[in-house]
Parts: C-alpha cells; sequence; structure tokens
C-alpha cells in the first residue's frame, strides 16, 4: 500500500512568521491566554504582536494600558521590549478601507426611499465586520514585520467560517462574471433589485481586491507550517462543548489545532483534611475533575495544559508573565507547534480503488453530506448541535475517472471510497 499526503496550497511566503489563533467560548480566558502567550514569546527573543478582533477592546484591560497610551485603536502599540498589541475596531477598519462598497450597497437602498442611517445598517450584512477584522491579519503576514503573531479571535472564532464563503460560493455558482465571490454577488444582487446604474470600476476592483485577500488570509490559515490554532475552555460542559465543535470545524477546514487549555480550574481542596466534603467548594472540584478527564478523553491525542483558577485578575505584566510561566515549561517555546496531524490525506488502495480520509471528529453515521462537483472537487457537510459545517475540498487529477462508491466513519474520520469506472 502507498501512502499520498493530500497537500493544501501553501501561501506563497518563505517566512518563518508563526501565526497563533486562540479560540473558545467568551469568558474562558482567551484575553488573558493571549497576552501571556506574547509576552513568553517577547522574553525569548521573538518580536511578536498579539491582535485583538475583540471589539470590548480587552489588551489595554490586560495590560492595564489607559486610553489615553493609546494614541487609536488600530494602531501598533509596544507594551514592553519585543511586544506590541493592536487593537482592531471592526468598524473604523471597514470606514478606513472598504468604505467604497459600504457607500454603494447603502445608495441603492437609499435610492428606495430608506434612511441613510439605516440604509448603512443593512448595507453591513452579516458577518462582514468580523471579514474586514481578520483581512487584517494578511496584511500584517505580508508586511513580514514580526516573527511571531498572536490573534485573540472574537468568541468561538466563528468568523474563520466566512473564510469559506467566497470559496464555497464561487464553487456553487461556478465562478462565472458578478458571482465570483461574496462581496461583487452581493453588489450586484443589490444593484439588479434597485435599477441603479452599473456599478463603477472603482467597486469593481474593490470586489476583486477583498475576494484576493480572502483567497490569501485562507491560505495562510490553512499553511499548517505557519498557522496553528488553540483552544481554550474551562471545566464546565458548555465550555469544553464549544471547544469540541471548534476543533471539529477546524478539522474540516483544514485548520491545524496543536494545543487545548483547560483554563480556571479550582484548586484541589481535597487533601485538606478540615474541608467539608459536602461544601460548596468541594463539590465544584469534584465535578471539575470530572470535567478535566472528560476533556482529556474528548481531545486525545491532542496535548491539553491545564492552569489554575488564579486568586486574583490577571491584568498586568506581572501577572500575565507568572501565568505565562505556568502555561509553558521553561524549556519550551510558545512559537513551538505542539501537535501536527494531517487533516486530510488520500490513501491509495490499489491503481484503482483510493480513499480520502478527513478528520471529522465529534460526528456520527448519520451527520454528513457529500457532494461531488464536475470540476474535481467534492463537497462535505458535517452536522452539528448548531447546523451544517461545509468545505470544498479539491480532489487529486487521478479521481477524475472514479466514482464515489461509498463513505463510512471510522475513528473520527471520514473515510470517502472512490473506484475507477470499469
Amino acid at each position: 500500500m502507498t501512502v499520498a499526503l493530500f497537500v493544501l496550497r501553501q501561501y506563497s511566503s518563505t517566512t518563518n512568521m508563526r501565526l497563533i489563533i486562540y479560540t473558545g467560548k467568551g469568558g474562558t480566558g482567551k484575553t488573558v491566554t493571549s497576552c501571556s502567550t506574547g509576552i513568553k514569546l517577547a522574553d525569548v527573543g521573538k518580536k511578536t504582536l498579539v491582535i485583538s478582533f475583540d471589539p470590548a477592546h480587552t489588551l489595554s484591560d490586560a495590560f492595564k494600558l489607559n486610553d489615553q497610551n493609546i494614541s487609536s485603536y488600530n494602531d501598533e502599540v509596544e507594551v514592553i521590549s519585543n511586544l506590541y498589541i493592536l487593537q482592531i475596531d471592526p468598524i473604523k477598519e471597514m470606514n478606513e478601507h472598504y468604505n467604497d462598497i459600504l457607500t454603494h450597497i447603502a445608495s441603492i437602498f437609499s435610492a428606495k426611499g430608506l434612511d441613510d442611517s439605516l440604509s448603512y445598517e443593512i448595507a453591513m450584512m452579516p458577518g462582514m465586520t468580523q471579514i474586514f477584522s481578520l483581512l487584517k491579519i494578511e496584511e500584517v503576514v505580508r508586511t513580514k514585520k514580526y516573527e511571531s503573531v498572536v490573534a485573540d479571535m472574537p468568541a468561538s472564532g466563528e468568523a474563520l467560517r466566512y473564510l469559506y464563503l467566497p470559496k464555497i460560493a464561487g464553487s456553487i455558482l461556478g465562478k462565472f462574471s458578478g458571482l465570483a465571490g461574496l462581496f461583487s454577488g452581493f453588489s450586484k444582487l443589490f444593484q439588479a433589485f434597485s435599477g441603479a446604474s452599473s456599478m463603477s470600476n472603482n467597486i469593481l476592483y474593490k470586489d476583486q481586491e477583498i475576494i484576493d485577500k480572502l483567497d490569501r488570509l485562507s491560505k495562510i490559515i490553512r499553511n499548517g507550517n505557519m498557522t496553528t490554532m488553540r483552544l481554550v475552555a474551562n471545566p464546565d460542559t458548555f465550555s469544553i462543548e464549544n471547544a469540541k465543535r471548534a476543533l471539529m470545524s477546524a478539522s474540516l477546514y483544514g485548520i491545524n489545532v496543536d494545543l487545548a487549555i483547560i483554563n480556571k480550574i479550582i484548586p484541589n481542596i481535597q487533601n485538606d483534611s478540615s474541608a467539608d466534603p459536602d461544601s460548596y467548594y468541594s463539590q465544584w472540584t469534584q465535578f471539575q475533575k470530572r470535567k478535566v478527564e472528560e476533556a482529556r478523553a474528548s481531545f486525545y491525542p491532542l496535548p491539553i495544559k491545564e492552569l489554575p483558577l488564579h486568586q486574583v485578575e490577571l491584568a498586568g505584566i506581572m501577572l500575565l508573565r507568572e501565568n505565562a510561566d505556568l502555561l509553558f515549561n521553561a524549556d519550551e517555546d510558545p512559537a513551538d507547534i505542539f501537535f501536527n496531524e494531517k487533516p486530510f490525506s488520500i490513501v491509495q488502495i490499489d491503481p484503482n480503488h483510493l480513499q480520502l480520509e478527513i478528520k471529522v471528529p465529534f460526528t456520527n453515521q448519520d451527520a454528513f453530506d457529500i457532494q461531488r462537483s464536475t470540476r474535481g472537487e467534492v463537497m462535505v457537510k458535517v452536522r452539528g448541535s448548531i447546523g451544517y459545517i461545509a468545505n470544498i475540498i479539491p480532489l487529486p487529477a487521478i479521481t477524475y475517472n472514479m466514482n464515489i462508491v461509498k463513505a463510512f466513519l471510522n475513528n473520527n474520520k471520514l473515510i470517502i471510497d472512490f473506484a475507477r469506472m470499469q
């Protein structure tokens, strides 16, 4: 049996930059973990940027920076030697770089008699703020100013799903003119609806520019040698289930997850002879202990780090550095890739038979759907607890004259069987 790895197209850059993405349910400690990682990277001599997409401006709180010390959001600020922070304001980012498109779409609704402010609200389609914020990563990587970039994602990292909308929409619609991407498609749709005049060349250029940036960003995030995602969860049911969904999504999208962090674990008081085993905190520690064991089993073989619930709020360089020392051992570099298992692989059984294997943890036999296009791609849809997750996977040329004969689950992998047509 010969095995050939299914290799995704890599971002065409020779830089050794590392991009570390922290994601998890709100309140799990993503921002503190991101800041602690940034401090550790700076301390080992790496020029590092911590970038936050949380509109609550949490980086200034974490580092105890007064607002007057930050001239304007969306600007990089040095907090210690080798460490810079960047707080993204998505509305400002959109207005500065993509206002032409928003103005054009809003003008279509205004022409129909809607109030100007309402027209802009409607033009701000769901997910657009996340998309425009994420494009900042593409810009930072392209400039090559930093050795390491730590991204503090919005809760659950749902914004990553929007990277695949142009790709999926382009595949479904055949990538013909005017529907090649998400934004040009909506612009054309609004134009047809309103009867407005043709879009300017500048608008069309901006449309294509956004799609090109999204394509480059998608390649960056799926480049396992550059980018890894890390899950942050608390020892409770909701948080761990959220992390499991994020792992399934990342696996399906081809994003390498190299670490899970179980954060805010209450110190065990069971060794205290004076402690009441039926006390409130004693029961919580036992509950959390079971949840940590459940997480170890659920995420295996993914490495797991456990961090305690601290006695004080973690804010300021000193406390964040103490947390970093608990998170990473003295001999560990946070930029290391702690786990790297390919989410896709091709296994050739014989010259007429091969299998495509896709990691899809936490799903079951009735929770997926497979559709093959005429252009050598397969769309895999996996149903989770909050709806379907879909991805388009290009197939190797050898499958062009093969049929899909069956698909089944085996050890958290979706296996699609291809056989040559007789």
